[in-house]
């Protein structure tokens, strides 16, 4: 009775056993499934019905795989939360275009809207770069041909410093963009070398230590220089770099576009042009030279920089990049070409990128005696220069002449004191009687190049500077 009655149970209980062991079966197969789904797919995601409850907000982090053909790059999304629990990280929203003026019939926004803060500069950041120059509004027309270039090939990620308030208000209605520096300075040219221009200067200073705190890799520039050609490109292939400037060398160093050679570069460096990126040593530069030069206001903003980075120099960082540690010893400094990175001697006088066959990146006017409007001519002269069409349509039209020169004046006896006057004093009696016609006829002089001995112009600085406001060629 026993056995039959264990017969009986088995037989009564197998319909359970094989139900559970075809769920463990099937649950089988269906996790392999997944898994094989997981590691066989060609997808970058994972299309599972276990994540298809995460909504769009969820934070997903993508981990791109390093590769040397970026075509073949994937990237990996791996769920770690939802947004809620992780700060966004909104996308860089384009920068807003040049040139663009506020509508018709708005209003001028506070002065405050233009402080200068990282969220204002971050506006008008690219790849971690700013360009910035800054003035007073006797150098709106420099200002907007220092725009101008730079906006004709493609590069507006500028800042303008305004340093007073009709500036501020002059560039924001032309679209131009433009920030506050408040340092409340006079709307007239200071002029050069003066205890304004020297306060101009310390500013310089003061605005490159508040940016780089900011993390932004800065080109400072003076408005006194115009870009011929995108200059990004070639600072970015020194990315070593703590410091990239300018320099008054009129000697070339090199003969090509490496920098200059520092052993070499005796000249002052030139803090017209120069790129900081913001490193330890960069910031620790721009502090001191800050602290220098308002400790004592006898101390010219130049030279202040030339002591502290002379202070050492040496040794090289490499064999090839032509960088040499400065300073400290820990600045990496670099020296721009100077055959490319002109002053006015090395673009107006030398045109040293011609003679070597390169394509200049700027030209700065230095090495110019006739103060701001000698600027704006040199300018002019190489038609590097923005005016307002109304500038070239003089009421009464125009009057042009050419100018004729003795041969026995230009290459006959020595070259001293006296040829010089006779060579110039000819030339200044045929501009003295174009005058009288001009204004006789009520027109415009276009004003001839006068030609002179260098000698002569080294003794005699008044007449040589007379000369210049007519177009002559040091």
């Amino acid at each position: 009775m026993a056995g039959n009655n264990a017969l009986k149970e088995v037989t009564t209980s197998r319909p359970l056993f094989l139900t559970i062991y075809a769920t463990v079966i099937v649950g089988i197969l269906v996790s392999s499934f997944y898994v094989f789904s997981a590691v066989f797919s060609g997808s970058n995601s994972v299309s599972s019905p276990w994540f298809s409850s995460l909504s769009p907000s969820d934070d997903v982090v993508r981990a791109s795989s390093p590769s040397f053909n970026d075509a073949s790059n994937s990237s990996h999304e791996v769920v770690i939360g939802s947004a809620s629990n992780l700060p966004s990280r909104p996308k860089k929203a384009p920068l807003s275009p040049i040139w663009k003026a506020p509508p018709p019939g708005s209003e001028m926004p506070p002065l405050e809207t233009f402080r200068l803060t990282k969220e204002l500069v971050q506006q008008r950041v690219k790849d971690n770069v700013i360009i910035v120059t800054f003035g007073n509004f006797a150098f709106m027309d420099f200002i907007l041909t220092w725009v101008k270039h730079l906006s004709d090939m493609g590069v507006e990620n500028f800042l303008v410093g305004a340093m007073d308030t009709k500036l501020v208000e002059a560039l924001y209605w032309k679209g131009v963009p433009v920030f506050d520096m408040g340092s409340h300075m006079s709307t007239i040219d200071v002029g050069w070398g003066t205890p304004t221009f020297h306060k101009m200067g310390r500013e310089k200073v003061i605005l490159i230590d508040s940016v780089l705190p900011f993390g932004f890799e800065l080109l400072m520039c003076d408005t006194d220089m115009v870009w011929l050609k995108n200059p990004l490109p070639y600072l970015a292939r020194f990315p070593e770099a703590d410091v990239l400037t300018s320099t008054d060398q009129v000697s070339p160093t090199v003969v090509d576009d490496r920098l200059d050679d520092w052993k070499l570069a005796g000249a002052a460096y030139n803090i017209g042009i120069f790129h900081w990126r913001p490193t330890a040593p960069s910031m620790k530069l721009a502090r001191e030279w800050k602290e220098l030069l308002l400790s004592d206001e006898k101390i010219w903003d130049q030279n202040g920089f030339n002591d502290l980075v002379r202070r050492q120099l040496g040794p090289p960082v490499d064999e090839d990049s032509g960088l040499v540690y400065a300073y400290d010893g820990n600045l990496k400094l670099g020296l721009l070409p100077a055959s490319i990175f002109c002053s006015g001697h090395t673009y107006f006088v030398q045109a040293s990128y011609q003679q070597l066959k390169l394509e200049p990146y700027a030209v700065h006017t230095t090495f110019q005696y006739a103060g701001t409007d000698g600027k704006r001519h040199r300018l002019r002269e190489a038609m590097v220069f923005y005016d307002p069409p109304e500038y070239y349509d003089a009421q009464g039209g125009f009057l042009t002449f050419k100018p004729s020169i003795p041969k026995n004046l230009m290459l006959e006896g020595a070259h001293n004191v006296d040829s010089h006057f006779a060579l110039v004093n000819y030339q200044m009696k045929q501009i003295h009687t174009a005058l009288a016609i001009a204004s006789l006829l009520g027109r415009t002089l276009v004003g001839q190049a006068v030609v002179w001995t260098p000698g002569g112009f080294a003794r005699h600085f008044d007449e040589a500077a007379i000369c210049l406001s007519f177009g002559s060629r040091l």
